[in-house]
């Protein structure tokens, strides 16, 4: 198989009742094989090389579909599912995928993902390489979720148009466009949700804020936080840097000083339960935390008329 490039896409429509004739595929998968002397040709081109793809596919129902590559391969992995539920293991780290959900697995980069067992994924899938996937934030190891019916059916329209310029002749123009549709799939994934989610975004970051702030008294992780959250620890720590200029758990610091301080202006309570009411069992711990944030101690703070502590 070193001499051949695999494309696979979904049957069309009138050809779905037909007999599936690939015992160790999955109902509806259709492969194409494309010659690498055939691609080879366009590759230098300078609108394919910025960005071209290897393979693409579908996997409907995908039942026991499970992808092991301890090294990673040479390109990035673009995972849409559709339907369903999967799971991708990267280096560590636990991302499950549902509906409208895709997830980039970064080239070289060990991995191992899955289809569920009792809802297996729909999976929509390319491989591509290239000169501007630096443009990319294709390294964060965020998933991805299509809030809107309009975004996904986008998603679907991009892929389907893969499908069909495959199925057409392997000139120099149809690899071009495949290159052109391929930026848009990302782009679409990337920056028209990130640019134009803006509010999911800060919906996002006011959601961890408040899940934050309703547990004061516990003494959160960061991977505890990113596995209630779904994120990768890297993507939650990027977007508290964007929207709050701290990271994620001295974000939560701040937030356990600022109600210490009310409790200290409003309330007759020890340091000590005021402390430990905030997840701290060592008063002088805390204590130094207080002045590390605020300025002061909780004692000059509680005595002091004329101070007060603003983030």
């Amino acid at each position: 198989m070193d001499d051949i490039l695999i494309f696979c896409y979904t049957l069309p429509m009138e050809y779905t009742n037909m007999p599936n004739t690939k015992a160790d595929g999955f109902r509806g998968e259709r492969m194409i094989v494309l010659p690498v002397e055939t691609f080879s040709a366009y590759a230098s081109h300078p609108l394919v090389k910025r960005l071209y793809l290897t393979d693409v596919g579908f996997f409907p129902k995908a039942e026991r579909h499970d992808r092991i590559r301890k090294e990673g391969i040479e390109e990035y992995i673009f995972l849409y599912c559709t339907a369903g539920k999967g799971t991708v293991l990267l280096e560590g780290e636990t991302f499950t995928l549902g509906a409208n959900d895709a997830f980039c697995i970064p080239r070289r980069r060990g991995h191992h993902y899955f289809a569920d067992a009792r809802d297996p994924w729909s999976l929509l899938w390319v491989h591509f390489k290239g000169e501007d996937t630096g443009l990319y934030p294709l390294e964060e190891r965020r998933k991805i979720h299509f809030e809107s019916e309009y975004a996904a059916n986008r998603m679907h329209f991009l892929f389907d148009l893969l499908f069909r310029v495959l199925e057409a002749n392997y000139t120099e123009g149809n690899f071009i466009y495949i290159s052109q549709v391929l930026q848009l799939i990302l782009s679409e994934a990337y920056f028209r949700e990130k640019s134009g989610g803006v509010q999911a975004q800060n919906k996002r970051i006011t959601d961890i804020v408040r899940y934050m702030d309703r547990h004061l008294e516990k003494k959160l992780t960061l991977e505890a936080l990113a596995e209630t959250f779904g994120l990768s620890k890297s993507y939650l720590n990027a977007l508290f840097q964007e929207y709050t200029q701290h990271a994620p758990l001295e974000f939560f610091t701040h937030l356990k000083m600022k109600r210490a301080c009310g409790l200290l202006r409003s309330t007759e309570a020890p340091v000590y339960e005021i402390a430990a009411g905030l997840g701290y069992e060592d008063p002088y711990y805390f204590s130094r935390a207080f002045k590390k944030v605020v300025g002061v101690s909780p004692r000059e703070y509680r005595n002091s008329e004329y101070f007060h502590y603003e983030e």
